[in-house]
């Protein structure tokens, strides 16, 4: 790219006097420093009076300065210990340069980043969190001044976002995204936190069990057994389908989870989606289980959601519903076996019984998001991905939570106080929720604040298409982007963010009239793309709006001054796993607690 600057040029006699000067004032430093080194040595041998200031002479003749020093002496005074200073002060100098700087020309510095580092951050924690009121900003705990995003290189300023901010982080398997962000996060909330993952064994889920149980209760919706929970808890899955939109919702999470963005909209999706949510509507405001659902779609030809949609007031949901019945068999047909594929996890009696109430005699507490929503309790949403899964529960799960926050923080004056922290690892995979890019726009000016996990870019296009993708990357207010993009295009277009920096050039060119020297100004880019791929293990490209990109080295919870501890936790819980995994493989009855 060419340079918008025009070429400077500078004669080898100009270079020549600048070295001249560089090196006068060089001269004038250590002759000043020897100088007065000199005469302290002197007042302490007690050879004579304090020499009148000449710094050439201390630096040039130190024995005639002071003839009573020994040569030793003078050597160390006038020679060793000036150069030691100027040497020391250069490099402390650098170093404190290059830190302020950043290090990396055209990246953030510390002072681009000072909304994300302690000293601002503390004080915005403390005028959107009422809790903190007349906290001095210096008092602030660094948990509850936002989410720890890592360390400014070079350097070690720590950087968190604030407690409004959204995030999305694109990280590829083995980046760090777990160890050195959901980890760390969830350790460090001050109020609620949810997780999503499909693993359990050696991830967040043992991770944080223990340390987490020592705040506040912890709930785990495991339905497909990945970490071989016992069902301690239930969850009224049809708790907020009793109106139209809310059962649209669920309906929604059950389609989503089950079609490509590419599919979604066609008529037998859309179709079976309207009678999904008409069924769901009937079964709540007669406050049936959702299992009923399965058996009216079993059989079409049942009039009992009808009759129950009638009874309800609901008359225009309930002629719609009719309609499809009694249409043509082949299309009824159709649309109820679409229906009937989008809510086959409920088929399984064992992942129906989290989101079923419990028999009469089973002691089961029941997960109200309300209650969690002011507490400081964490739930875990677990289950594996892939055809079949319960990928859509988990999904309404997590929906259900932040949006019984936001109704919360309505009623606190706004914003939630400890604010909730919703870790979506592996969005794309187990926790679709079609309009996560809109919930984005207003979760984080209520004290909701999510972190979107994704491994690629274009896993998030597959699940929210293109708009939806780009939707969901212009509202996040802090995107991290680790090691491990492959995805050329994507690369590019982060390399383009980042944008270009000047880089200056020297040439030398001989001629008759002597040797000259030329400089002129390029622009290159500030990390090409084939250097965004390559970024390390550990560290991450922090885009954040309004500031100038910058990179972080992440903080991982392994490295961290309580890492024996949580280790050990981590290490109990995945053998406890293990043990249940067997008890249940051998048909023991003997199973162990839930992590």
């Amino acid at each position: 790219m060419s340079s918008s600057r025009p070429p400077s040029s500078a004669t080898g006699t100009d270079f020549l006097l600048y070295l001249m000067l560089g090196a006068a004032a060089l001269g004038m430093g250590a002759g000043s420093l020897g100088w007065l080194f000199g005469n302290l040595a002197n007042i302490a041998a007690g050879s004579g009076a304090w020499a009148p200031y000449d710094p050439s002479a201390a630096l040039v003749r130190p024995g005639e300065v002071w003839p009573g020093l020994p040569q030793a002496v003078l050597v160390t005074t006038a020679w060793v210990l000036p150069g030691l200073v100027l040497t020391t002060g250069a490099v402390v100098g650098a170093k404190l340069w290059l830190r302020w700087r950043g290090g990396t020309n055209g990246l953030a510095t510390a002072r681009d980043l000072s909304v994300l580092l302690p000293k601002e951050g503390a004080a915005k924690a403390v005028g959107l969190r009422p809790s903190l009121k007349g906290t001095a900003p210096k008092d602030v705990p660094p948990d509850d001044r936002g989410v720890l995003l890592g360390t400014l290189k070079p350097g070690r300023h720590e950087v968190r976002s604030s407690w409004e901010d959204v995030l999305l982080a694109i990280m590829a398997p083995r980046s760090g995204k777990t160890s050195g962000l959901a980890i760390p996060a969830i350790l460090r909330a001050p109020g609620p936190v949810l997780l999503t993952s499909n693993k359990a064994a050696n991830d967040a889920f043992t991770a944080t069990a223990t340390a987490r149980a020592e705040v506040g209760t912890v709930w785990t919706l495991d339905p497909q057994q990945i970490a071989h929970a016992p069902r301690t808890m239930w969850w009224d899955i049809l708790a907020d389908a009793h109106d139209l939109a809310g059962a649209r919702r669920l309906a929604g999470h059950f389609v989503t989870a089950s079609v490509d963005e590419s599919s979604a909209g066609d008529f037998w999706s859309t179709a079976a989606a309207n009678t999904l949510t008409a069924l769901f509507l009937a079964a709540a405001n007669d406050s049936r289980p959702i299992t009923d659902v399965l058996a009216w779609l079993a059989s079409p030809a049942d009039r009992t959601p009808v009759d129950l949609l009638h009874d309800a007031g609901l008359d225009a949901v309930a002629a719609q519903l009719q309609g499809t019945v009694a249409g043509a068999v082949e299309t009824r047909d159709g649309i109820y076996e679409t229906a009937r594929q989008y809510a086959s996890c409920l088929l399984d009696p064992g992942i129906a019984a989290w989101v079923t109430p419990p028999r009469r005699m089973e002691k089961i507490a029941e997960f109200r998001p309300e209650a969690f929503a002011t507490s400081k309790d964490t739930l875990f949403l677990l289950s594996k991905d892939g055809g079949g899964s319960a990928s859509a529960i988990i999904a309404a799960a997590a929906d259900a939570v932040m949006r019984a926050a936001v109704i919360q923080a309505e009623r606190d004056g706004g914003r939630l106080d400890a604010p909730l922290l919703a870790i979506l690892d592996e969005a794309a995979n187990v926790c679709k929720i079609q309009d996560l890019p809109d919930l984005y726009s207003h979760l984080g000016s209520r004290g909701v604040i999510p972190v979107t996990i994704l491994q690629s870019y274009r896993q998030g296009v597959r699940v929210w298409g293109e708009s939806g993708m780009d939707a969901l990357w212009s509202a996040a207010t802090i995107k991290l982007i680790g090691s491990g993009i492959d995805d050329a295009d994507f690369a590019d277009k982060l390399s383009r963010l980042v944008g270009d920096h000047d880089v200056r050039t020297v040439s030398v060119s001989t001629s008759e009239s002597g040797k000259s020297t030329s400089v002129s100004m390029r622009q290159e880019r500030v990390l090409p793309a084939d250097a965004i791929r390559a970024l390390p293990k550990g560290s991450a490209l922090l885009l954040a709006t309004g500031i100038r990109p910058a990179l972080l080295d992440l903080k991982p919870w392994y490295k961290e001054p309580d890492a024996a501890r949580h280790g050990a936790a981590s290490a109990a819980a995945t053998a406890a796993i293990t043990e249940r995994a067997l008890a249940k493989t051998f048909g023991r009855d003997d199973l162990g607690p839930a992590a």
